[in-house]
Parts: structure tokens; sequence; C-alpha cells
């Protein structure tokens, strides 16, 4: 990978408008270790163009063309599996394991399935004397979030390649290398110019020019929802398409019936899995009253031995969270428990032992 200072537009790496740049920094122990370049408006109305003047050729492609060009991107991405895998290590602290066997794969797995589902789609349909006809929207903007960087980012990419759209992405600058050698297995797969350009950036510079550019014609958002109000707002002045997955997490119910001991365990190592930054951890477990004692017993004895450390090291089952903001905000949740009366069953505020630095949280059950 060399390309952190530069942005993918119209077929080639370019630099960008500005001079802004960030330094990524490894959640394991808070070192800035890479750097890449930060755009601009003036780098995403480049973007646009290019997008807007690939669409009409790739719009006509026909399903055929469309899927060896996907083909070929899946056996590029199997080329960089493993530097995709460790750079999402280190990027957002995904212990090895995690990395490896989910974070990674899931760009795999929705290849695949995009794939497949396109392999059998059909795109007209007659029904009676009318001939339904499905077409590409046009150009997708994309904003992609930091807590399943490829598999968002392949979510979005793979069913616009499918549909024939043009797009333009912006990843998590948190953790944007992935989508960097994301963007070199597109280039490798021999993607037309124009129909995938990359720009590195910010929210309120980038994210805002995608959601409000009237050379976009649909907006798909995944992160907080603070942020997928402002995406709407923008959007709406060109009444573009907007989808968004917002935040929030899940109610885990165990009922009279179930393997209490089971449900606990399992419910408490998916909250604690990928340090708790998934959007379908179950972070709220009830249970009926009559066996509340014993799934906190039960909870306390699977959470306390979950290892805490480093990514790169064996049998790690936390890594850090991602960055000092999300760090600093959830030691104040924490807090607010303890004061506002919530019994504490495990973990608490500061660092697990023997970590003094990096975002490491203690894993925490009240």
């Amino acid at each position: 990978m060399a390309h952190e200072l530069e942005f993918y537009i119209d077929g080639q790496w370019v630099k960008p408008s500005g001079n802004r740049t960030l330094g990524v920094i490894d959640p394991s122990n808070e070192e800035v270790f890479a750097t890449i370049a930060l755009g601009e408006q003036a780098d995403v109305d480049k973007a646009v163009a290019a997008a807007r003047a690939a669409f009409p050729a790739f719009a006509a492609t026909s399903k055929a063309e469309r899927l060896a060009l996907m083909r070929r991107l899946a056996e590029a991405y199997k080329k960089r599996y493993d530097a995709i895998a460790d750079i999402l290590s280190r990027e957002m602290g995904a212990p090895k394991e995690l990395a490896h066997r989910a974070q990674a794969a899931m760009g795999t797995a929705h290849l695949a399935k995009m794939i497949e589902t396109l392999e059998n789609f059909e795109f007209e349909e007659l029904r009676g004397t009318t001939l339904i006809a499905k077409e590409p929207i046009g150009v997708v903007g994309m904003i992609t979030p930091w807590n399943w960087p490829l598999n968002q980012i392949m979510c979005k990419v793979a069913p616009a390649l499918a549909a024939g759209c043009t797009m333009v992405l912006k990843p998590s600058e948190i953790a944007p290398l992935n989508a960097i050698i994301f963007a070199e297995a597109m280039e490798e797969a021999g993607v037309p110019k124009g129909v995938f350009n990359l720009v590195n950036g910010d929210g309120p510079t980038v994210g805002e020019a995608i959601s409000r550019h009237p050379g976009v014609d649909m907006v798909s958002f995944t992160g907080s929802t603070r942020a997928g109000i402002l995406v709407a707002k923008a959007a709406a002045d060109t009444v573009k398409r907007v989808h968004q997955e917002l935040g929030g997490k899940s109610a885990n119910i165990i009922l009279d019936d179930a393997d209490l001991k089971k449900s606990v365990k399992l419910g408490v190592e998916s909250v604690m899995r990928n340090s708790g930054q998934s959007c379908n951890a179950p972070t709220r477990m009830f249970v009926p009253e009559k066996l509340h004692e014993e799934a906190l017993a039960i909870a306390k004895q699977v959470a306390e031995p979950l290892k805490v450390g480093a990514p790169s090291a064996d049998g790690v089952f936390l890594g850090p969270v991602v960055s000092e903001v999300q760090y600093e905000k959830i030691q104040r949740l924490i807090e607010a428990g303890i004061k506002e009366g919530a019994t504490l069953v495990t973990g608490g505020t500061g660092r697990p032992e023997g970590l003094n630095r990096g975002y490491y949280v203690r894993p925490t059950v009240f």
C-alpha cells in the first residue's frame, strides 16, 4: 500500500486538492502509525464528475460483464486478504483472530453472495401487459463506519456494481487504510475508470459534500443517528434517495424455558466481541425475575476471565476500543452507571490490570 496521501478518482491515483492530513492512530498503543490525506469539496466534485461521466456506459453493460468484473474483484481481494485483516487489526484494534476470521472474511462473503444473487437476478419482468424494468439509480455516494469497515464497504460497493451504478466512497477517517487496499483491489480487477472513486476525509467536509452534491443520485450512510440526521438534511434539497443504517443496540430477551447458562454465556460473549463495537451487540439482557441472581452469577463468571490485550497477542478476546473519544465516552457511561446506583457485577472504570496505555476497557457488567 503506497497511496495513503492520494485518492482514487477516474481510474487513477491522484493528489488531493488541499493539504490537510490526519494521523491514523494504533489504538493499542495510542501512537500514529500512518498519515492519510483529507479531501475537500473540490475532490468530491472531481470524483462525482468522473462517476457521472462513467455512468451511461457502465449502466449499459450486460449482466455477464458485471459478473466478470465482480469475479475479478473477488480474486484481487483474496490476494490482499491477509494484508486487509492485518491493517484492520492495527487501525481499529480488532484481535488478530477476529480480524482474519470475521472482519476481513465478511468482505469475501458479501461479494460471493452478491455474485450469486446477480447470477439469478432478472432485471425485467412482464406482468400481464406491463413490463417492469429495474434500472441503476445513477451515482451513489457511500459513507462507511469504523466498526466493521470492510463489511460495510462491500455491502455498498458490491450491490452497486451488480446494478450498474457508479460510486464515490468515503470510508471512516478513523479506520481508512483498509479502504485504500480495497481500492487497489478494484484497480487490479479492471474496474472501468470513473465507476469506483475513493475520497478520504471527515464527515463535516467530505461526507457533507457527498450528501449535498447535486450530481449524486443516492447516498448510503452507515453510522450514528446524529450524523445520519445531518446526512438526511443535506440530501433533502436535491431530493436524492437516502439509505441509512443508524446506531443502536438490541435487547437480549431470555425466557423461562431457555438453557440459562448457555444463553447468558452466549449473550455476554456477543456483547464483548469486537470490544462491544457492533450494532447488533445485545447489551441489555432481560431474564425472568426469579432467575435474575443466577443470571448475574453466570454473567460474572463468563465476563471476568475474558482476556483483554494487544490485538496481536494470542488468546485475546477484547482488543482496545477504536479511539480516545470512544474510550472516554465509555468511561463516562460506566461512571454514570455507578453514580446512578446500578449494581456493578464486574469490571468498572479504568484500564484492565497490567495495561497502562492503549484504549483498553475492562469487561463490565451492571
